[in-house]
């Protein structure tokens, strides 16, 4: 089994603890006041890939720095990586989305 990194929430889900494990995770997600709707999942989906940019940023200039370690530093830049492909593959299929509906007929 892997070290898994700090800050990852980890789950175990056995095939008949997956419909509890399912409702926890959006129990968790979904709770805590304010919106809920789907602006603010947007925004709190928006921050956290700029969060994990920054992420990256930190790693890299701990490495520069000679404080940081390789493998961290290559994770970070992974994740941010990942983050930015789905965030632009999203955007891509919003404005898609948008064009579509604005070239249906009245």
């Amino acid at each position: 089994m892997t070290d898994i990194p700090a800050g990852i929430p980890t789950m175990t889900i056995t095939p008949s603890a997956t419909p509890s494990a399912a409702a926890s995770a959006y129990a968790h997600t979904h709770t805590g006041g304010g919106d809920t709707g789907f602006g603010a999942s947007l925004q709190q989906a928006l921050q956290n890939a700029v969060d994990t940019g920054h992420q990256a940023d930190q790693q890299t200039i701990r490495a520069l720095s000679g404080g940081g370690n390789l493998t961290d530093v290559v994770t970070a830049l992974s994740r941010a990586e990942l983050t930015l492909q789905t965030a632009t593959a999203i955007r891509d299929r919003v404005v898609q989305a948008y064009q579509d509906i604005a070239k249906m007929p009245i």
